[in-house]
Parts: C-alpha cells; structure tokens; sequence
C-alpha cells in the first residue's frame, strides 16, 4: 500500500471513531435519549461513522486481508482448484492456456462476452 493511501485510511478510520464517540457521548450525555433530536443526532453520527469505515474495509477486502464469513472462495483465489479445473485433451494431458481475448482498447473480455464468442464459432447443424 502506498504512503498516500495509508495516511488517507487512518484519516478515514480516525474520523469514523470520531463520530462513533459522538454518537455515544450524545447518548451518555442528554437527558432525555429517546426524543426526536437525540436520535436524530445519534443517527446522523452513526452514517458519518459508516460512510468513514466504507473506505478502508473495501480496501482491506479488495486486498484480500479482510476474510468474508460465509463466502466462497472461488477458483482464482485458491491455486490447488485451478489446476483441477483445466481443460484436458482426449489423451488426459492439460491443454495450454489460451491468451486471453481482448476487446479493441486491449483490454480483457468479460467472461460472458468470452462464451458469445465461442457459441457462435461453433458451427451450426
């Protein structure tokens, strides 16, 4: 992670405690919690301190440090199912990867551009 985008992730975090420990001292500190104001204020601090955390979760997520309860893991993160799930010719050898396809600008196409393509290569009966 770059030094900018750690310094910016701290700012994010911090400022999501912030509005949590506002959220709370509102809580601690008014007479009356449950009035129109109150929880008005406390919710209002409550989406500040979500909209904070977005950020810095994505990142983590994104990073693949941040583990997902309940989600699968799919073939591309785990190399031992990749090997498994390679094409094989009649004789049981592993057919070479093929390159990927690219669109005009380079870049790669999407997996279900990629089964269009192939279904109207085959030949038709």
């Amino acid at each position: 992670m770059s030094r900018e985008a750690k310094i910016l992730n701290l700012l994010c975090v911090l400022a999501a405690l912030a509005f949590v420990g506002l959220a709370v001292l509102n809580a601690l500190l008014s007479y009356s919690f449950i009035s129109t104001d109150n929880l008005f204020v406390t919710m209002v601090c409550l989406v500040m301190a979500l909209m904070f955390a977005i950020n810095p979760l994505l990142y983590l997520k994104d990073e693949g440090r941040l583990p997902i309860p309940f989600l699968k893991r799919s073939s591309k993160e785990s190399p031992g199912n990749a090997l498994k799930s390679q094409p094989t010719q009649p004789g049981g050898r592993a057919l070479p990867p093929s390159p990927p396809m690219l669109d005009t600008k380079g870049r790669e196409v999407p997996p279900d551009v990629k089964s269009m393509v192939n279904r109207m290569k085959e030949p038709q009966p």
